[in-house]
């Protein structure tokens, strides 16, 4: 009695995939069908019906394949495979159509039956939903690629090329003095910032040139905000009566700056968040909340050029330098560290915010996982955030007209002073 129950189960359970691998074959079908739905009879080389019995067909032969012979399903692919053959050359016979995606649609059909039959068929009804939506979005994705330039592809492909390849052939141990090397840590680190200012590239270039300063500021913060600023101090010289909007612009793209901080922060260790919140809620607060009176009393829907930020999306030599100023600033702090404490970690981070906040953010971040406390990192992290927005402003004052930097410079120097004093009274 008890095999009879199990024998029927097992022709239950191979019934309802044998009905997935069918309805798979089904979806694929309806898009293919509906490409053609305008078609005479006859004249559709392979529709719902066809996908349907494909997909029915893979489940088949691997249901029959477990009982008999794997080759089995061999050469019902094989099959499958000829009659594909056979109809890509009626296809180009009489269409002159050279495309090849309905064939290996088709073959995929056939696999998701196979693969919702003798494995999973989660991921077989994944993989065909992926499919259909592939094939059903074919004028997308030529005109995405149409809009495509030449160096963002090839930007996308270094970040395939450091993130896939590069990454995992790192070794992922502690080397060098107090340990604070580790190679595969600090390539992470460096995909990390990498892929947030490719990220940031695209949200500006999607958005373009109508969305004007206010999308063109938010999101510069995640790719430069020393770019932007430059460019628009420029910009109100040329145009003083944008001014009062592009001093928002600098300080919204400014204030931006710093909810990437806690992003890296959260990534790497979330164990500072708690006292890293603070002074990066008062210093984004004291730069966003100017920026949003000047563009309520002052925006009239100008608009204004789009700012070339980072025109190479991912600059591959770019890259190695960030790596190898992370690696200097890692192995100086834990140096100044142990010959001047923890001021000197705090003299360094001074130091390097004049130029940059991630590569000092990353280092001070990854530290506090071993030799420095998290007191100390948070303060240096804020310093170096203060340092380099007091370079912006400087910016701004020095190189945009007298309104530009009258409005960017009080607020940055009431964020500075408050967000150190927060990092301050929290250690």
């Amino acid at each position: 009695m008890n095999e009879l129950a199990a024998e029927l189960w097992r022709d239950h359970q191979a019934l309802v995939r044998l009905g997935i691998a069918l309805l798979l074959g089904a979806l694929i079908g309806i898009q293919r069908g509906w490409q053609w739905r305008k078609a005479e009879a006859g004249q559709r080389i392979a529709g719902i019906r066809t996908h349907s019995l494909t997909g029915l067909l893979g489940g088949l032969m691997a249901l029959l394949g477990q009982s008999t012979s794997h080759w089995l399903l061999v050469a019902g692919l094989a099959s499958v495979v000829a009659i594909s053959l056979v109809a890509y050359r009626a296809q180009v016979r009489t269409m002159n159509d050279f495309s090849i995606t309905g064939s290996i649609g088709l073959l995929l059909t056939f696999c998701f039956g196979a693969l919702a039959v003798v494995n999973s068929p989660a991921i077989a009804a994944t993989a065909a939903v992926i499919t259909a939506f592939i094939l059903d979005n074919k004028q997308e994705i030529h005109g995405l690629l149409r809009k495509l330039q030449e160096h963002e592809l090839d930007a996308g492909l270094k970040l395939l090329l450091i993130t896939v390849v590069m990454l995992p052939l790192l070794p992922n141990q502690a080397m060098g003095p107090g340990g604070v090397i580790n190679p595969f840590e600090i390539w992470w680190m460096v995909v990390l910032i990498a892929s947030i200012s490719f990220l940031g590239y695209f949200a500006i270039r999607v958005g373009g040139t109508e969305k004007g300063i206010l999308f063109t500021s938010l999101f510069a913060g995640l790719s430069s905000s020393t770019a932007l600023t430059l460019h628009y101090s420029r910009l109100s010289k040329e145009s003083p009566v944008l001014s009062p909007l592009l001093a928002a612009g600098v300080l919204l793209a400014c204030g931006t700056m710093f909810p990437r901080i806690l992003v890296y922060c959260a990534l790497i260790n979330p164990a500072l968040l708690p006292i890293l919140w603070w002074p990066v809620l008062v210093m984004t607060l004291l730069l966003y909340g100017p920026a949003a009176v000047i563009w309520h009393r002052h925006s009239a829907g100008g608009s204004v050029e789009q700012p070339s930020l980072n025109m190479n999306p991912l600059d591959l030599k770019a890259a190695l330098l960030f790596g190898g100023l992370i690696l200097l600033i890692m192995v100086l702090g834990e140096w100044l560290k142990q010959a001047l404490g923890n001021a000197g970690v705090l003299l360094l981070a001074l130091a390097s915010g004049v130029t940059d906040v991630d590569a000092i953010t990353l280092s001070l971040t990854r530290m506090s996982q071993s030799s420095l406390d998290a007191g100390t990192a948070v303060l240096g992290i804020v310093l170096a955030a203060s340092v380099n927005n007091l370079v912006k402003a400087g910016m701004a004052v020095s190189l945009g007209d007298s309104a530009l930097g009258r409005r960017v410079a009080w607020p940055m120097g009431i964020s500075l002073i408050a967000g150190l004093l927060t990092a301050w009274s929290l250690n």
